[in-house]
């Protein structure tokens, strides 16, 4: 499997943006729409990873608060690396901004492989949209 990473914004490829959310996000883990998009997007900075026919297949987005979110890949292309490259392609891009530390809620599901990158736990599990998660950081 061919993919590739790039940085765009929302108002660039909302429709790949979306679909990889909505996919995910709404269909997949019953997300109320009205939770899943919100102005952050806007502002936001976006990593999507593209196959080789160039559809969306994952994304991210940093804030401008130094706050990665909104990670989705899609069920076919999970664990093969897509997510780690999404990832490592916002934490690069945020480097070059000056960013000295980076956060991000983690659904419990997940958290291990934040870990993995080198995100620790802060503060105690919380729940967002009826999902349990866990603030992380990285100080880069």
């Amino acid at each position: 499997m061919s993919y590739r990473i790039v940085t765009t914004s929302y108002q660039q490829d909302q429709t790949g943006i979306q679909a990889v959310r909505r996919r995910v996000f709404i269909e997949e883990q019953g997300i109320d729409p009205t939770e899943e998009w919100d102005a952050h997007d806007v502002s936001a900075i976006f990593s999507i990873a593209l196959d080789d026919r160039d559809q969306a297949i994952g994304t991210a987005r940093l804030l401008k608060d130094g706050k990665i979110g909104r990670m989705a890949v899609l069920p076919e292309y999970r664990r093969q690396g897509v997510g780690r490259a999404i990832l490592q392609h916002l934490l690069a891009i945020a480097r070059q901004q000056g960013y000295t530390r980076i956060q991000l809620s983690a659904q419990q599901s997940v958290i291990a492989f934040y870990a993995q990158q080198g995100f620790v736990p802060i503060g105690p599990p919380h729940e967002e949209v009826g999902i349990p998660h866990q603030n992380m950081q990285l100080m880069l």
